[in-house]
């Protein structure tokens, strides 16, 4: 496949015509993922995220820059939130990284996120592969804004930066938050504001409290920038090659938890489609959603219902002989 051939050999535009393929619908093209995939795997990834407005963008615009002088190329995925009409990316994060879109050294494309949750697009995985096969030694992956529970980016990620910033709010609620337990390095961005002092200590207390911190794990440490000039940036940059050094021992036994994570998440969406498939065919679906509505079985009971006639028929054999009459049936009917 010319396509394969050409983003093997790091072309930017075939890369670019790659994502496109695997970001819209109908689902990503077999051929294309299954040709590429062996190549793949070789690449860092790190994932950067943290709630709306504190500079992620900016950011990683820097970030991108600064690993340019130690990898010859570098991806960057940017996850937007999609159009309300096209579905498409807004593209708002683009039009911040001003600096590394003129370094032809640096690819960048958003993805939308389509209504995902979990602060990533669907595509995410496979664009992470398509840029690792082009070449892309170091790729950098921007959440959308994301909450406590959008914590997708650390199936993803080797190495997971939480961006705060000062005046965010609630302290004790940015204390709990999901997307706070993930963090491998924390980042207190436009940190020449009031109450970065405040925000950095709380955050440092936070840590300390972690129950991993007296078995000698690796401790988040937390890095004052202000992007938009710059600052910080060598430091922070120093402190996710540090991770990244520490992580090395146990990346195999990552990815294979990443690829678990992955596998089980398609076969149950791929098990769901073909059973929901069969269900609508065979008319069992119609008939127990009938006896949840009458109250005869509860969503729970017509859920196990369904998987149970599914394991049960053989293609070719009539359904009812096998399930012996009517799905939800009074006990004094």
């Amino acid at each position: 496949m010319e396509l394969v051939s050409r983003l093997l050999a790091g072309d930017a535009a075939a890369l670019a015509r790659a994502i496109t393929l695997v970001e819209c619908d109908p689902p990503s093209p077999r051929d294309l993922l299954a040709a590429i995939y062996p190549y793949a795997g070789k690449a860092r990834v790190v994932g950067i995220t943290g709630p709306p407005g504190v500079g992620k963008s900016t950011l990683v615009d820097q970030l991108a820059t600064a690993f340019r002088q130690t990898h010859a190329e570098v991806g960057v995925l940017a996850v937007d939130p999609s159009s309300p009409f096209t579905g498409g990316a807004i593209l708002g994060d683009r039009v911040r990284m001003v600096r590394s879109s003129a370094d032809p050294g640096i690819f960048i494309r958003s993805l939308a996120t389509r209504g995902q949750l979990g602060g990533l697009s669907q595509a995410t995985a496979n664009a992470i592969r398509l840029m690792d096969a082009a070449g892309r030694g170091l790729i950098l992956v921007e959440t959308v804004g994301a909450g406590q529970a959008e914590v997708d980016i650390m199936n993803h990620a080797h190495t997971v930066l939480v961006v705060l910033a000062p005046g965010l709010g609630d302290d004790v609620q940015a204390i709990k938050a999901g997307i706070l337990e993930i963090g491998h390095v924390f980042a207190v961005n436009k940190a020449d504001r009031d109450g970065a002092d405040r925000t950095s200590s709380e955050l440092e207390a936070m840590l300390e409290m972690a129950p991993d911190r007296a078995a000698g794990g690796w401790r988040p440490p937390v890095v004052r920038t202000v992007a938009r000039d710059g600052r910080g940036i060598p430091e922070l940059v120093q402190k996710l090659d540090e991770h990244w050094d520490r992580r090395q021992p146990e990346l195999g036994a990552w990815q294979r938890r990443q690829a678990a994570a992955e596998l089980a998440e398609l076969v149950g969406a791929m098990a769901r489609s073909r059973l929901q498939d069969w269900a609508v065919k065979s008319g069992r679906w119609e008939e127990v959603l009938d006896a949840i509505v009458g109250r005869r079985l509860d969503p729970q009971r017509g859920a196990e219902t369904l998987v149970s006639h599914y394991l049960n028929c053989r293609p070719g054999e009539d359904q009812g002989s096998k399930t012996g009459g009517r799905i939800g049936r009074r006990k004094d009917a």
